[in-house]
């Protein structure tokens, strides 16, 4: 396969549109997704190749944070209530084939011990976990977040959330 002026300046015109590699290896025709790399390496493309948020306007990106704000702010609360609840309900040991849909499946201990088993406790609607194993399987992104009140929360938990 060898290179033509036509499908060089193709080549540029695509990458420069944000397209990828493979896509540009299909409209170009009997050239690999690697060639089209290669080729694009050696011609000394950018390698940041302009998304298709970078193109368009302004106030997509502006929407774009906010909603990420709101994202954070939801997230939070969401994990904040759950912290803030002091009563659990006890744990009910349960092996594999005692578990069910609805049956929280953290594993206390480890699998080689006779002691092992599975929480038990009642698990939240689309989730493996009950509120307490929940806040320890699913970690805050990014930055810490700490609890305002901390007179509220149990001392496991506000350990588990500092160490996050």
């Amino acid at each position: 396969m060898s290179w033509t002026e036509e499908k060089v300046d193709k080549l540029k015109e695509l990458w420069g549109k944000g397209n990828t590699a493979s896509q540009i290896a299909e409209i170009l025709g009997g050239i690999t997704r690697n060639a089209v790399i290669g080729k694009a390496h050696r011609l000394n493309l950018s390698a940041k190749i302009k998304t298709r948020t970078a193109t368009s306007n302004q106030n997509f990106e502006n929407t774009n944070e906010n909603k990420n704000i709101k994202t954070k702010r939801g997230r939070r609360n969401k994990f904040k209530s759950l912290i803030i609840e002091k009563d659990f309900e006890p744990e009910n040991p349960k092996q594999l084939e005692e578990l069910d849909e609805n049956s929280c499946k953290w594993p206390i201990g480890h699998p080689d011990e006779k002691s092992f088993y599975f929480c038990g406790r009642s698990s939240l609607k689309d989730f493996s976990y009950c509120k307490l194993h929940l806040l320890y399987a699913y970690q805050p992104k990014g930055k810490k977040e700490e609890a305002n009140e901390k007179d509220e929360v149990p001392e496991f938990i506000e350990k588990k959330i500092q160490s996050a």
